[in-house]
């Protein structure tokens, strides 16, 4: 499991466009009959994909977490954002389809990942941090999800956010998730920015055409830095960067946050004017 380590924001400043996605971006998760995981230090966050097409797959125990299995001490989320999908909790199935979000908490030993059709794989993204308590697995379809309009059309950001994994929403210990659809016309996510100094993010690109891209943006507010994403690839945002995006097409965003709090709401807003 490949590892990413902590950056300093002052460290951030001096580097190039190669050395920003070396140390932030998360690409080649998605591969047929794979299952791809990225360690992060950023809350000890896990980043990974599971697109099961011929060959179910199952959630490895990787050496680098120490345990005895990989939900020894973690919780995971999991959301689907291709072909309708299935995940087996320790012999339990659970039909999870396209932006359908299922938690697994701490204690859960096998966790397997399997595509209804193999010519319309399922494409699972997981998100995975420590946990010190058990909590109920739970399933929620996109339709149970709590939803916000947000931004307009005026502004290219109109979107809808759909918040699974939260304070008011299904219970963990640390994981915060949800995703976002942006309307057609809109190619503007997360603007105006913020921050939340108490807690890391990563952004889940999908839905993003062949031949377009996503402008994701990062770094302290008066000093900007940019990589271009392609569908399916992830950027890890620390607490002190700026995590927005512009795509050259609307597209749709999964959110997930690990830190201090399940408060969705928690965050420190910027105004767009105060932006370098």
């Amino acid at each position: 499991m490949k590892v990413l380590h902590a950056v300093h924001p002052e460290d951030f400043k001096d580097y190039r466009t190669d050395t920003i996605r070396e140390r932030f971006l998360i690409n080649n998760l998605v591969k047929a009959d794979e299952l791809n995981c990225v360690y992060t230090h950023y809350d000890r966050m896990i980043v990974g994909a599971a697109s099961p097409a011929a060959t179910p797959l199952s959630l490895p125990n990787y050496p680098n977490l120490r345990a005895e299995y990989f939900l020894d001490r973690r919780e995971i989320g999991i959301i689907n954002v291709a072909g309708d999908g299935e995940v087996i909790v320790d012999g339990k199935s659970y039909t999870v389809n396209k932006l359908d979000c299922l938690y697994v908490g701490k204690g859960v030993k096998q966790v397997a990942f399997k595509s209804k059709n193999e010519n319309s794989p399922a494409v699972f993204y997981l998100l995975s941090a420590p946990a010190h308590k058990t909590y109920a697995t739970v399933l929620m379809t996109n339709a149970e999800a709590a939803k916000v309009s947000a931004g307009h059309q005026s502004t290219a950001n109109a979107r809808v956010i759909n918040k699974y994994i939260h304070l008011e929403g299904i219970q963990s210990c640390q994981l915060v998730m949800g995703l976002t659809i942006l309307s057609s016309g809109s190619v503007w996510n997360t603007m105006p920015p913020h921050v939340h100094d108490r807690r890391m993010e990563a952004y889940f690109y999908f839905d993003v055409p062949s031949d377009q891209q996503i402008f994701h943006y990062m770094g302290e507010k008066d000093e900007t830095r940019h990589i271009l994403v392609k569908n399916y690839e992830a950027v890890v945002s620390p607490p002190w960067s700026i995590h927005s995006g512009s795509g050259t097409a609307n597209y749709g965003f999964i959110w997930g946050m690990a830190g201090e709090n399940l408060d969705y709401t928690d965050m420190d807003a910027l105004a767009i004017t105060d932006l370098r």
